[in-house]
Order: C-alpha cells, then sequence, then structure tokens
C-alpha cells in the first residue's frame, strides 16, 4: 500500500482542485473510483446531516443520516439508503422515538455481523439520550429502540464516530459531552459486546492550550495491541490528540496537533501498520467554514500528515461536512453532508 501511496498522491494533489469542482465521477483522476450523491429527485425532508457508513459486504453499503425541517426541530428522524455505487435505495425513515429532534447517528457491524445503530435524542444536545436499534439481517429489520444507559442525559456511547473492536476484544465507544458550552471527551468501553458499558474519566484538557468549548467528538484507532489513539475535534483551530497505553482505560492529556481544526467533524480509517486516512476541513478557525472536503494520509501513526487531496473544495456558502470515513480491502470509503441537502459518496482505491 505504501508504494501505491506515494504513486498516487503527487498527481491527485496536482489536479484535486480541478476534479473536486464537478459534480461527476472524473474517471481521468486515477483511484477515485465513485463520487456522487446518494440522493435524486425530491426529498421527504428539508434537510439533512450526519450521516455514517458501515460496510454490508459484496459491493454494498448503508448510510443512516437525521434528516427533518431543521437541525434541532421536534421532526428530525433517522433515515436511511443502502445499495452499491450507482444504485442506492430510496431515503426512508428508520426510527423515530418520539417527537423530539434526533441526533448523530452511528452505524457498527460486530464481528459476528449484527448490524448496531446508535443515536441521540433531546431536544437540546447538553440533555440528549443515546438509543439504539439492532439488526440481523444486513439492516432489512430492526429490534424495537431502546437506551444505552436509562436515565443518562448528556452522552454515553459512540457520539457521532465509529466504535473500535480492540484487539482484545473490547468495544470502545467515542464519546463527549457538551454541557452548558463546556465540552470534553471520554470513552465508553465494553466487554460483553455491547450489553454494558463502563465509562472513563474524562480527558485531561489545558483550557489555557484549548480555549474555547473544548473538545468532541473523538475519531479511534489502535496501532498496535493496547496503543489507542483518538483525534478530536476543538474550539481552539487546531486538532487535538489523545494516546492511552492500556486499552483505553486511561489517557494522556490533550495535546494539538499541526492539523486545522473549524471545530467541525472528523474521522479517521486506519489501514493497517502505522498507515492512517483523515477526513477533515482543513480550517483553523473556530467555527469557520466547512469546506473544503480534505483527505490526509499518515505513514507514521499520526505524527505527519504529508499527502493531502481536497475531495471537493467548494465556495463561500457550501458545507461538505461530518464525514464518516472506513478502510475496505484497499478501498477507503467516506460520506458526508452535502450543503445540508444531500449526503456524497466517494470511494477511493489506495
Amino acid at each position: 500500500m505504501k508504494n501505491t501511496l506515494l504513486l498516487y498522491f503527487p498527481f491527485f494533489i496536482c489536479i484535486s482542485h480541478a476534479f473536486a469542482q464537478s459534480d461527476s465521477v472524473g474517471k481521468v483522476v486515477p483511484g477515485i473510483e465513485h463520487f456522487e450523491f446518494v440522493f435524486e429527485g425530491e426529498m421527504p425532508f428539508e434537510q439533512c446531516h450526519a450521516s455514517s457508513i458501515e460496510v454490508l459486504g459484496d459491493g454494498r453499503y448503508m448510510m443512516v443520516w437525521f434528516a427533518g425541517t431543521h437541525e434541532k426541530n421536534d421532526d428530525v428522524g433517522i433515515w436511511m439508503a443502502q445499495g452499491r455505487p450507482g444504485n442506492w435505495s430510496f431515503p426512508k425513515l428508520l426510527v423515530k422515538v418520539r417527537n423530539d429532534a434526533h441526533w448523530n447517528p452511528v452505524l457498527f457491524q460486530n464481528p459476528a455481523g449484527r448490524l448496531f445503530l446508535y443515536f441521540k435524542v433531546g431536544k437540546e444536545i447538553d440533555d440528549w439520550e443515546t438509543w439504539y436499534i439492532h439488526s440481523d439481517d444486513l439492516g432489512n429489520t430492526w429490534s424495537n429502540p431502546e437506551e444505552l444507559m436509562p436515565g443518562d442525559q448528556g452522552g454515553r456511547g459512540p457520539v457521532r464516530n465509529h466504535v473500535l473492536v480492540l484487539s482484545n476484544g473490547t468495544w470502545l465507544a467515542p464519546a463527549s459531552i457538551e454541557k452548558n458550552r463546556v465540552w470534553n471527551a471520554f470513552v465508553d468501553a465494553s466487554s460483553d459486546y455491547g450489553k454494558t458499558w463502563v465509562k472513563s474519566d474524562t480527558l485531561e484538557l489545558d483550557r489555557q492550550l484549548i480555549n474555547g468549548e473544548g473538545v468532541i467528538q473523538p475519531a479511534l484507532w489502535e496501532s498496535c495491541p493496547g496503543q489507542v489513539h483518538m483525534l478530536l475535534r476543538t474550539s481552539t483551530g487546531k486538532i487535538g490528540r489523545s494516546d492511552s497505553n492500556d486499552y483505553g482505560e486511561t489517557w494522556s492529556p490533550v495535546y494539538l496537533t499541526d492539523l486545522p481544526n473549524n471545530n467541525s467533524g472528523i474521522d479517521v480509517a486506519h489501514m493497517g501498520g502505522k498507515s492512517l486516512a483523515l477526513a477533515y476541513n482543513p480550517v483553523g478557525k473556530n467555527w469557520g467554514s466547512r469546506y473544503p472536503m480534505t483527505l490526509a494520509i499518515s505513514e507514521d501513526n499520526g505524527d505527519s500528515w504529508p499527502f493531502k487531496i481536497d475531495i471537493e473544495v467548494g465556495k463561500e456558502g457550501n458545507e461538505f461536512s461530518y464525514p464518516s470515513l472506513l478502510y475496505e480491502a484497499g478501498h477507503l470509503v467516506l460520506c458526508y453532508t452535502w450543503n445540508r441537502t444531500n449526503i456524497r459518496f466517494v470511494k477511493i482505491r489506495m
């Protein structure tokens, strides 16, 4: 894979801007096999956001997102589409627990093949609840919704990015809390296949280093057994990082990377060894613009990110945000919000 990266990325950098302005697949770009919208025609919702993707096998995928009149409106529910590139099912409402806003769905297929969907419910982020459903037939039928931690209000379980299955079998859910505009992150760990969860301490956070709200929405990977890492959305203009040497039980104080961050969603995919991919908006301003959507590659476990391409460039007023990123059999697969009116799907051969 390393030789492939070195071959493709210098060429990507030269021509990606011309490609990313287009709504077509753009076959002249090596590596990018699919670049398309998931919806076509008039949709039964006005806005959509915060998609998550999971592999179903045989070239098929499922995507979920929240949608309705507007983020935070009571009519917002969790929607889904599945299929393969170029042939997606028409979006349908998957779950609506009650007449409150639904938020930030996260898909996760466990090693046994059960598909989980985690999502938040609540009128305000400060007090949202975590709910889940599961499917044993790749999303054709689903269980009834249940609360992950009955009575909890605030943020248990995955908040936006994928659950990580560690080398020792533990599931780690990247979690965070947002209370009165004071943010911090933690992980929820399950050693019994998601039946019960144990919350870590929140991260040690220097509020002089991380000014503003704080850190949320971790993206996790394990570089070798027990060595677990997270990148974090922050309010200080750069992506944050924390590391664990004990399977995620304890974490280092948060430190800042050189990667710019606009206080918007990021995601990481571990491609094996020390190779990582990162999808993000490279804008170093708190609450900055949510474009372009950029892909960066590291070959030293995230210490440096020398390879970068803009998947979609955009212009003033655009929003390409909240990427969900996976590595699958020599490909990077991602989806992201496209101007709150569609979900973009991209598949890249590595």
